[in-house]
């Protein structure tokens, strides 16, 4: 009989654990789950109320219960051998602090402007093979210039830009990764703008930067995932600019680049996601540019091109430290969306021209992108998000 490797098992199940809701079946469904995926000798999950209803694993009749949910902690615990020993053990979410700033299945890409118009098309594409990207649904109103955060279940996209007036939109679009289907508004921005960074935190979509009708902004917002709602005021950049990228941490949100209103700048700032508070500067991209692309592995920020470059940064998450050139992507090109996966980092669309390209390159090694795919429309200035 063919094994199973239960960790593997173990870190799936839990991250839908994760994501699920106690109020509905979906516990149970994934205790249903777990029994029909026997391991290799047989044993099985069980369900019980609380930690001190574990089995007492001095009992040989619990030897054939090898997984254990809890139902008070929705939790999942495993018998394992430590040191000799053998005890009840349970992991962490798989994934940072619940957050989709990776994906493991699709990327997606939303909005844009092909020139002649603004596109409301949002485009996936697949993770796990190099393949062109599908037309999914749309947006609630086509615009481009707009940025893009995940939960667990939504793909979120705000701002922008699209006439008729006013042109600059505060508009926060939410669509589902459950279903293939169209975006529905949800809520507003504090402020409308465009060319502004977008960050996915454990329980909120930010937003960071960005041209509004007004002066540039340095206004650092969020939104709940939880809840339909509009976005409020939790700090500021260390200074206004537009053209900023985002990228995410497990702990942080990250604004690279952009411009000043004058000159284009390399500075790399965070702010937290466990409290409302301004930004700070952290380091130094290669190159100073504005609207290229971010990306984000667990260990690292990435920011892909941006005007006149094709220059593939990446900066560190565990210190302050400059960023160091990777590797090139494909084109030089900006108005790029981006998206990351557990092991690629993503850009797609974008220009000059209207691209329709998708690239990636990897997180494992500093390496030039390669060409994987198209998405279904040309353009620039789309959002990104992945699940």
């Amino acid at each position: 009989m063919a094994t199973v490797n239960l960790k593997e098992v173990m870190e799936a199940v839990q991250k839908k654990i994760y994501t699920a809701d106690s109020s509905t079946s979906d516990l149970q469904d994934l205790i249903y789950l777990l029994k029909g995926a026997k391991r290799g000798d047989g044993t099985m999950v069980q369900q019980v109320a609380s930690t001190s209803s574990l089995p007492d694993l001095t009992d040989s009749a619990a030897d054939t219960e090898m997984i254990a949910f809890v139902q008070d902690e929705g939790k999942l615990y495993f018998k394992q051998d430590s040191s000799g020993t053998t005890v009840w053990k349970t992991y962490t979410d798989p994934s940072p602090s619940g957050t989709q700033a990776q994906g493991s299945t699709s990327g997606y890409t939303s909005g844009g402007n092909s020139g002649p118009g603004d596109k409301g098309i949002i485009d996936k594409f697949p993770f796990s093979a190099d393949a062109n990207a599908t037309d999914v649904g749309d947006l609630s109103l086509g615009r481009g210039s707009g940025a893009g955060s995940s939960s667990s279940a939504s793909g979120y996209t705000h701002g922008g830009l699209t006439p008729p007036s006013p042109p600059v939109k505060n508009t926060i679009d939410k669509f589902p990764f459950a279903s293939d289907g169209n975006a529905t508004d949800v809520g507003d921005l504090t402020a409308a703008r465009y060319i502004l960074a977008g960050h996915t935190g454990p329980t909120h979509g930010y937003a960071s930067g960005g041209n509004t009708t007004g002066p540039t902004s340095d206004i650092i917002e969020k939104y709940s995932f939880s809840s339909d709602g509009n976005a409020t005021d939790v700090g500021d950049l260390t200074a206004a600019r537009y053209g900023t990228v985002g990228q995410s941490s497990e702990n942080n949100g990250y604004t690279s680049g952009g411009n000043n209103g004058s000159i284009n700048v390399n500075t790399i700032e965070n702010f937290p996601f466990s409290s409302d508070a301004n930004a700070s500067d952290v380091g130094d991209l290669t190159v100073a540019r504005n609207q290229g692309s971010g990306q984000n592995s667990a260990d690292n920020g990435y920011m892909t091109g941006g005007q006149s470059s094709n220059v593939i940064d990446k900066y560190p998450f565990s210190s302050n430290a400059d960023a160091t050139d990777v590797g090139d992507m494909t084109t030089t090109r900006s108005n790029a969306a981006g998206q990351s996966s557990s092991t690629h980092g993503y850009a797609s669309a974008g220009t000059p021209g209207n691209s329709n390209i998708i690239e990636k390159f990897p997180f494992s090694s500093d390496a030039n992108a390669t060409d994987v795919g198209d998405v279904t429309v040309g353009r620039y200035g789309a959002a990104g998000q992945q699940v």
